[in-house]
């Protein structure tokens, strides 16, 4: 379990991100069309990771407007931006910001915030995911990690690419 902030105030995480190095584990989220996304759907590419509470929010707003941005100068390389919010709401959001670098993947009925250790467990944000950022190489081992201690902070995005 991960103690993290939000606002300042402490919070706890269902467990810990995979560990450096490890295989990451296998999830199922779901894609705009309620289809199934697993890891598999992107093999032999590099994943990265953008885990946020919600899209709904400025600071995860902004964080996918950022790895958007960035991912189109990426070999190889998927940004999946994963949420609790519907499937319906990421599609949304990501069309009227006009994203298309990135792709939206729900936890709608996923365990991922669980395998991955990211759900919070207490206050008023229990069951959203933290915020953190996994990169994933092209046979899905871990390549790094950040848990952001704030849930309010955007992620180090420089530490995050420079691991690609």
């Amino acid at each position: 379990m991960a103690t993290i902030k939000f606002q300042g105030k402490p919070l706890h995480t269902s467990g810990e991100l995979p560990a450096v190095g490890n295989k990451a584990p296998d999830f199922t989220l779901v894609n705009g069309k309620l289809q199934e996304a697993t890891l598999a759907t992107y093999a032999g590419k590099r994943k990265v990771l953008n885990i946020v509470p919600s899209l709904d929010t400025p600071v995860c707003a902004a964080s996918t407007r950022k790895f958007n941005e960035k991912a189109s100068r990426l070999d190889n390389t998927v940004v999946l931006v994963v949420s609790a919010d519907l499937p319906f709401a990421q599609a949304r959001f990501c069309e009227a910001e006009g994203l298309k670098n990135v792709i939206p993947l729900s936890t709608f009925r996923s365990s991922f915030t669980d395998d991955y250790g990211v759900r919070i467990t207490d206050t008023i944000l229990a069951g959203l995911a933290a915020r953190a950022i996994v990169i994933l190489d092209e046979n899905d081992k871990v390549v790094y990690t950040q848990q952001v201690d704030e849930v309010a902070n955007e992620p180090d995005y420089e530490s995050a690419l420079a691991a690609l």
